[in-house]
């Protein structure tokens, strides 16, 4: 095995079980040192025993490195992947991640995101992937680094480059944007014109009482360049937690429908949103969906199976989830 696959391999598989961030950075940087030796340099050095001499290399990923060069694969990998064979799989959603195409919500090192836009995007061709919409956050959002006016306008050049490199995997650009107080999305107009798919997102003031709520997320969502309402709820499960937002959902979810603004089923095993009772609203208001994983990092592009499990057990129906259509056709209805 070699062993800068085995080291990607490993960090791909901590990322997807939301292992610290630390434990990925180690097995993610050796692998790139790895990847920058001279030909046949790292076997040297496992002859010679000075692996962990080299700065980003430590002594667990350096038993990894030992292994791969020996044609062995690595103990510390094989543990992780008997550990993600034993996860107890869904009960439904295999079919419907069967059927998927791409992924409307993902982030790079750009803003929150913890891996270059480079490797995001070829995990997600690994993956199986046709295209995915890179969409880090808007300006406002500074605590996530959110891109101003200039700096996604270097994205955009950075995208295009990066598309000429890897067809016919396709990675579109996009944006995961604020819904400010008043309803109105957080990025220039023009901006958001030149953009493919637009995420439209409350990450402020999500305990608003129901009525202002549902005026905001009803303008949003009707806004010309709003594709996809994210995380609809704001809600999260981890251990600390944070409630629902209110609103009127059978309103917001008709605005959805007659927008042509799909609803984002959220991958996140700490989101999990909309809740079941919310979705099956959803279904019955005849929006369309986005599955998507939301993903920080490349492991987390691997958890569609979480909201296509959801989405059959709520009765969603495959044909009205546009992460299951062709590129070309996400564009005509994104456009």
């Amino acid at each position: 095995m070699d062993p800068v696959t085995a080291l990607r391999r490993i960090a791909f598989l901590l990322e997807r079980s939301q292992a610290a961030t630390y434990r990925v950075k180690a097995f993610r940087t050796a692998a790139e040192v790895v990847d920058a030796m001279g030909p046949g340099e790292a076997a040297e050095r496992v002859s010679a025993g000075t692996l962990e001499r080299v700065s980003g290399i430590g002594p667990r990923t350096a038993q990894v490195i030992r292994e791969a060069q020996a044609d062995e694969v690595p103990g510390y990998l094989e543990r992780l992947e008997d550990e993600a064979a034993a996860e107890p799989a869904p009960g439904t959603g295999q079919e419907l991640l069967s059927r998927l195409r791409g992924d409307c919500h993902l982030h790079s090192d750009w803003s929150d995101g913890g891996s270059p836009i480079e490797e995001m995007g070829r995990t997600a061709a690994e993956l199986g992937h046709e295209w995915a919409v890179l969409t880090d956050h808007s300006p406002r959002l500074t605590v996530a680094k959110g891109l101003s006016p200039e700096r996604l306008r270097e994205q955009l050049a950075v995208v295009e480059r990066l598309n000429e490199e890897w067809a016919p995997f396709r990675l579109l650009t996009g944006i995961e944007c604020d819904i400010l107080p008043d309803g109105s999305l957080d990025q220039e107009p023009e901006l958001l014109e030149r953009l493919d798919v637009v995420v439209v997102s409350v990450h402020s003031k999500l305990r608003m009482d129901p009525a202002p709520m549902t005026r905001r997320l009803e303008a949003a969502v009707r806004h010309p360049q709003a594709n996809v309402l994210g995380h609809c709820t704001g809600r999260l499960l981890s251990e600390r937690g944070r409630p629902e937002s209110r609103f009127d959902a059978d309103r917001v979810f008709a605005a959805c429908a007659k927008a042509g603004t799909a609803v984002e089923i959220n991958c996140r095993p700490e989101r999990l949103d909309p809740p079941r009772r919310l979705l099956r609203k959803a279904v019955e208001a005849g929006t369309l969906f986005a599955i998507d994983t939301d993903a920080h990092a490349p492991g987390q592009l691997d958890w569609q199976i979480n909201g296509c499990a959801r989405a059959e057990e709520c009765g969603v129906p495959a044909e009205r989830v546009v992460t299951t259509w062709p590129v070309e056709r996400l564009l005509e209805w994104a456009g």
